[in-house]
């Protein structure tokens, strides 16, 4: 693998480090890789003043002219597929086939927003004579983006590339436990010639950060992806300020397995998904609900795979699924699947550590889980699957909307009127049939309920970064 990325801090076009730094740790090996500069307060001080001249320059700049400089720095991402892939397998331990997809979903969020940086349309409101009202759409601003360990490349693109297509400048906090891939995103663009002070990348202590930025009067929007506990934080952080927030937070995925479905290609298409990138992801099914007729053949098929998936170091070839991301998330899965085998839950297979080296978790099934059990409400963020029978179309509906999420949903059914009762019951921001793609960068993606608000992508994505001006010109004083 390629030589992991000397990390530094990117504060008004220029590389920093710091006298404070934290390890960077290859969560299959346990082994230190790199060394992650901790910003201080006047670090943060100097961002703040870097952005807020960027997006005077920025914010100036014509919208085509935004789109071609994004465009370029997409296009250098692709071309570094490579070496930016074998980063962040190697700080997130995902199998490198599945990183180097990554790298490429970043490049099309990056894509699809420079696309509608030139289509940010307005509108004339038909008015008397002599008068025109004029609806105009303007950056927001500075941005703080906050972005998670689970995607170390696309979760930031999405960010960085709704506030450059909008106008805006930002501020962005990557995680530190996985910054490489932050960090290759902003040498893509610093090489495209973005003016300085419009990108800053800051990494330190996340509630140092988080409270320092928030409360400073050029941060205009605060763009968060994360747990719903620390969104809800964030939020009211912000409002003391009456800042405004985006927030994709945490989901539960419900999966509904209707009795005219294809139950072999459901169970097999499931298991699949669901042991990406190790259940971390915030759209991972997990709460299987599947109609008691197609009930054991499900399972049967489900747990089959399930056992087949290849775990270890996604460095080596072969490797369907790598580590948790860090410690403490073992412990924090063994306590959910004990909670529920006390309660009266089946394991079927796996539920405990694999190996004694990394954070490894075996991929888990666990059935006739009752709605007591911890792992009913709360997100394992971790590769746990439940499944359990209903009797019937009802039944899976309340099941499906029994927790305070609402992220993504799906359902596998070839008739259309479950289709449709499903559309319209469903409590989720995105709901998918008979397939588990839940975003695309040209679909908007965003929660209800505790799953936050706001949306990325789609050509509702740039909404979020920009303020809507309503300009009344009359011909004459009145």
């Amino acid at each position: 693998m390629s030589t992991y990325p000397e990390l530094k801090l990117y504060i008004d076009g220029a590389w920093r480090t710091t006298s404070d730094d934290m390890a960077v740790i290859n969560p299959a090996t346990e082994e230190e890789i790199g060394r992650l500069p901790k910003a201080a307060v006047s670090d943060l001080d100097d961002a703040l003043t870097a952005a807020e001249a960027g997006f005077r320059l920025w914010r100036r700049t014509a919208p085509r002219a935004r789109a071609d400089l994004m465009l370029k720095a997409a296009k250098l991402l692709r071309e570094r597929q490579e070496e930016i892939a074998c980063s962040i397998t190697a700080e997130h331990g995902k199998p490198l086939a599945q990183a180097r997809l990554e790298v490429i979903r970043g490049a099309e969020f990056i894509e699809w927003d420079a696309g509608e940086a030139v289509r940010t349309y307005g509108r004339v409101i038909p008015s008397a004579q002599g008068v025109r009202y004029v609806v105009h759409h303007e950056p927001v601003g500075v941005v703080l983006g906050l972005s998670p360990w689970n995607f170390p490349m696309s979760q930031p693109c999405r960010k960085i590339a709704g506030a450059l297509a909008s106008g805006c400048s930002i501020i962005l906090k990557a995680a530190e436990e996985t910054p490489a891939g932050a960090q290759h995103i902003v040498q893509a663009f610093h090489d495209a010639g973005l003016p300085k002070g419009v990108l800053n990348l800051v990494f330190g202590d996340p509630a140092q950060i988080s409270s320092h930025l928030i409360a400073q009067e050029p941060v205009r929007l605060v763009a968060f992806t994360g747990s719903t506990a620390v969104g809800q934080h964030l939020t009211t952080l912000a409002s003391q300020h009456m800042t405004r927030v985006l927030m994709e937070l945490g989901g539960h995925a419900p999966v509904i397995v209707c009795d005219d479905t294809d139950v072999e290609a459901a169970a097999t298409s499931c298991a699949i998904r669901k042991y990406r990138n190790a259940g971390q992801v915030c759209t991972s099914p997990t709460r299987f609900f599947v109609h008691e007729s197609l009930y054991q053949p499900f399972v049967d098929t489900f747990v089959q795979r399930a056992k087949a998936v290849v775990v270890g170091n996604g460095a080596e070839d072969g490797v369907e699924m790598g580590p948790l991301a860090n410690d403490r998330r073992v412990p924090a899965l063994q306590a959910l699947v004990e909670d529920a085998r006390a309660k009266g839950a089946d394991v079927l297979t796996g539920g405990a550590r694999h190996g004694n080296t990394g954070y490894f978790f075996q991929p888990t099934v666990l059935a006739h889980v009752p709605d007591e059990a911890k792992v009913m409400q709360e997100e394992p963020f971790g590769p746990l699957a439940v499944i359990n029978p209903v009797a019937s179309l009802d039944e899976a509906i309340a099941k499906a909307n029994s927790t305070e999420f609402g992220l993504a949903a799906y359902g596998f059914t070839n008739r259309a009127d479950y289709i449709e009762r499903m559309s319209d019951e469903v409590e989720a921001g995105n709901i998918s049939f008979n397939t588990l793609e839940a975003s695309l960068p040209e679909t908007p993606f965003g929660g209800v309920k505790s799953s936050g608000y706001g949306r990325e992508g789609g050509t509702e994505g740039l909404e979020n970064y920009m303020n809507v001006k309503n300009i009344s010109h009359s011909m004459k004083i009145v």
